[in-house]
């Protein structure tokens, strides 16, 4: 059996919400979590448009993760 060990060099994430807070706080969560990969934010995208099934905003938001 053979272990490699490889860097993560870039990490891309998609993140849903209903709320802005809601979806900032699963951001800023995931980037604690990546900061032990050494990975910084490199670009961050966002959108919001209304779904008309539940009459409300939905926002999402694309995070590309690059090493240091």
């Amino acid at each position: 059996m053979e272990i490699s060990l490889s860097r993560i060099e870039n990490k891309i994430e998609f993140f849903e919400a209903q709320d802005l807070r809601t979806l900032e706080a699963k951001i800023n969560d995931q980037i604690e979590n990546n900061k032990a990969l050494m990975l910084d934010v490199f670009t961050l995208s966002h959108q919001a448009v209304f779904n008309p099934m539940t009459h409300k905003m939905q926002y999402s938001a694309v995070v590309h993760f690059k090493a240091k």
